[in-house]
């Protein structure tokens, strides 16, 4: 199957392996993935601070650079989320009728990593191997707005050599949620110190997610307690093999 790879802001910027990771994974089970160079951000952060309109122009992008190909995978249940269910409402508030039905054409063709696999390419079992005790996180769009459901939890369960332990309190916010952690700082130092003493609880030495974004928050909180837990994405676990 030939998909085209939307890679995230924040892949492209701060967290690449987890973009490099999704593309070997597919790669590695047969698949042609293309990355188109005129995409940029998916416009979340702007639709969700209030700036639609200067939002309007990454819709426009976002639906003219993917509208050529089938299928579009992200790397991101919040990115994943903002395109299928803001893209077309942002062009049709704007007057845009056209934007706003191909925009909701492209939705309807951009899949989170683990839908892809399960729905799309039917496979659960990747061929990985990944020797660690894992903790997994279901951040809020991914479990909330797109409902992944299980779908990461089943294709963690196949990884070879990986221990999953649950997660308590695992479907609680872990407080990112973009800007609310800059404009709500106090409000989402509590539910991060909620959300890392579940995760250092379960003796994990990964903490996974399928939103580099959460990740990072999480990430950034566990480094400075000095836990020795490590934030990986979801994608990077599943790319990992026995001979990588």
């Amino acid at each position: 199957m030939r998909i085209a790879f939307f890679a995230t802001c924040l892949a492209d910027t701060l967290f690449p392996e987890a973009a490099k990771a999704t593309v070997r994974l597919l790669e590695r089970l047969g698949h042609e993935v293309v990355f188109p160079s005129e995409q940029t951000c998916c416009g979340q952060m702007h639709i969700n601070t209030g700036y639609q309109k200067e939002a309007l122009p990454l819709v426009k992008r976002y639906a003219a650079t993917f509208d050529p190909y089938d299928v579009i995978v992200v790397p991101s249940g919040s990115c994943a989320g903002s395109i299928r269910h803001q893209h077309a409402l942002v062009a049709g508030g704007y007057g845009d009728a056209g934007l706003a039905a191909r925009s909701a054409s492209v939705a309807a063709r951009t899949y989170e990593l683990s839908e892809l696999l399960i729905d799309v390419l039917q496979v659960e079992d990747v061929g990985a191997y990944y020797p660690h005790r894992v903790t997994y996180h279901p951040t809020c769009h991914s479990l909330r707005m797109i409902r992944v459901g299980d779908k990461p939890l089943r294709l963690l369960r196949q990884v070879r050599g990986l221990d999953l332990v649950e997660l308590p309190a695992a479907e609680q916010c872990c407080g990112f949620g973009g800007t609310f952690a800059i404009k709500n700082a106090e409000t989402s130092t509590a539910m991060l110190a909620d959300k890392m003493t579940n995760i250092v609880s379960t003796g994990a030495d990964v903490c996974t997610a399928g939103d580099t974004s959460c990740l990072m928050h999480i990430g950034g909180g566990l480094s400075r307690l000095r836990t020795g837990v490590k934030t990986v994405h979801l994608a990077e676990i599943l790319a990992s093999t026995e001979s990588a």
